[in-house]
């Protein structure tokens, strides 16, 4: 008994042996053989090309069926374009003049042995660039006439009035330029540049500024407006822009994505929007406005349908107030925050708004500088809109982050162009052809000479907020535009991250030369 016993017990166990054993014969029985492929080699792993240029690959083949065993492909597909594909040649060689568009690429090397229908593949980056893929996009007055005109990174040449060919395909001549932008987001991908003129305003195509009707600014408008923006400021899910003195809004989720009515009501509102335009991620973003018929902040925020969408900064603090209440418990969300303590002014001037990305307080939330004048003193207000629902990068829904009278500078009676830096609370400013920066981090402000261009006036004074990450340093170079004493237009760009903001004495990285009165510079950086 015992010995059947064991019997039983062993037999199970050798199944599984017994069962790989099987497998293994099984897999003895068939015939491998190791292909002889081919080396392919001259192939790198990026190439860059100019459209209409040549792009001249000779690979190299060595072994296998020999270089008349094999057909051969060369594909690209577009990684911006749905993964489009595009048959370059059929040849082992690559000799091909450049019709694709500008833009990101997947390039593919394709061997087929004819005999057997075996393929080998080697892949690269492609990457198509135009003259105008990247550079200043520099927008002048010729005679009161909107003329765009760009310096190509590319070639490093200057292209003058680039939008002649847009007014041939039917584009009015703007007149009153007042602004080149780029809207990376918030629009249509294929145009993102606006030109923001006295006239109107219209968008451009990405790669060499072209034009179509319905790029027209009017179609951007529920009511059909005419809308004349001096600026357009993106935040959240939505954007705003000043047309005449009223303010409207544009929500870009949804099915509206165009402006509506104006959001002010019963008040005029200055030219400029603050906005919140450091944080990535904002739900219910506050707008910041101010009331030149009363005198004094309003805040707008699109979710407060209850009060017709706009507050006084006052109000704004209540209801702050009430969301840190609401969301008590929840870590990191408050209501205001205050790096510096004072009461919102009323009865004061509008002079200047300006939006940047300095964040004091860590809290997602660029400061916008507003001054204002009180007869003739001068102060800054710095505040920093948030989010309404505090719940992403922004935890705030207000902050007080500067308070500055900046009354006693050098020339700032005399001041005609300001720029605030997103490095360090400094203000920079022109008064014909001296360049001065006040130091906001006291009160009052003092203020030194950075530079003076003689025989020379200061056109234009601006921070470009570059937005590509490989860019950020550059937010801090100091742009110039001038005009000579003959009319010329010159453009300088001052480092500024390495000099910690200070150009004292300092020379232009760069100046280009060879335009009309500059109004505004507006860096193109690759959207690819």
């Amino acid at each position: 008994m015992m010995r059947k016993g064991f019997t039983y017990q062993v037999i199970p166990a050798l199944l599984p042996v017994l069962f790989l054993c099987a497998c293994a014969r099984d897999l003895g029985n068939y015939d491998y053989t190791e292909l002889d492929g081919p080396s392919i080699g001259g192939i790198v792993d990026s190439y860059e090309v100019l459209t209409f240029g040549t792009l001249d690959i000779s690979p190299v083949i060595e072994g296998g069926a020999g270089e008349d065993g094999y057909s051969y492909e060369w594909k690209v597909i577009d990684n911006n374009n749905d993964n489009e594909e595009t048959v370059l040649a059929l040849t082992k060689d690559l000799d091909y003049e450049v019709t694709l568009d500008p833009g990101s690429y997947s390039m593919y090397y394709t061997l087929t042995e004819k005999d057997t229908g075996i393929t080998w593949q080697v892949s690269s980056v492609l990457t198509v660039n135009s003259s105008m893929s990247e550079g200043w996009m520099v927008l002048c007055s010729d005679e009161g006439a909107a003329r765009l005109d760009f310096i190509s990174a590319i070639t490093g040449d200057t292209y003058t009035d680039v939008l002649k060919e847009a007014v041939k395909d039917g584009m009015p001549v703007y007149h009153g330029p007042r602004k080149i932008q780029w809207l990376s987001t918030m629009t249509d991908s294929s145009s993102p540049y606006y030109l923001l003129t006295d006239d109107g305003a219209t968008r451009l195509g990405k790669d060499t500024f072209g034009w179509e009707e319905d790029y027209a600014i009017v179609y951007e408008s529920g009511a059909g407006i005419e809308l004349a923006p001096y600026s357009i400021v993106c935040s959240g899910i939505g954007k705003m822009l000043v047309s005449g003195t009223d303010a409207y809004y544009c929500e870009v989720l949804g099915i509206s994505g165009l402006y509506g009515s104006a959001v002010n009501q019963g008040f005029k509102v200055a030219p400029a929007i603050g906005a919140n335009v450091l944080a990535r991620t904002i739900y219910a973003a506050v707008y910041l406005l101010y009331d030149t018929d009363n005198r004094k902040f309003m805040a707008f925020c699109p979710q407060l349908d209850d009060i017709g969408g706009y507050a006084t900064l006052q109000e704004m603090d209540e209801i702050g107030a009430i969301a840190e209440e609401q969301t008590a418990g929840k870590e990191g969300c408050e209501g205001v925050v205050e790096t510096v303590s004072f009461d919102y002014p009323e009865g004061y001037e509008y002079v200047y708004m300006e939006n940047t990305c300095y964040d004091p307080g860590n809290g997602s939330m660029g400061v916008t500088y507003t001054i204002l004048s009180d007869g003739e003193k001068l102060y800054v207000y710095g505040i920093q809109c948030g989010d309404m629902l505090v719940y992403a990068d922004c935890t705030y829904v207000l902050g007080k982050a500067l308070y500055s009278d900046i009354s006693r500078c050098q020339d700032i009676a005399g001041a005609d162009f300001y720029a605030f830096s997103s490095l360090r609370s400094y203000m920079y400013y022109a008064a014909g052809g001296k360049v001065y920066r006040a130091d906001l981090s006291e009160n009052p402000a003092v203020s030194s000479l950075q530079f003076e261009l003689p025989d020379e006036t200061v056109t234009c004074l601006k921070f470009n907020l570059y937005q590509n990450s490989d860019n950020v340093r550059k937010r801090y170079d100091l742009i110039v535009g001038s005009e000579t004493l003959s009319g010329e237009g010159k453009l300088r760009i001052y480092e500024g991250y390495d000099s910690e903001g200070d150009f004292s004495g300092a020379e232009p990285a760069e100046t280009y030369t060879g335009f009309s009165r500059i109004v505004d510079a507006t860096y193109k950086e690759r959207i690819y």
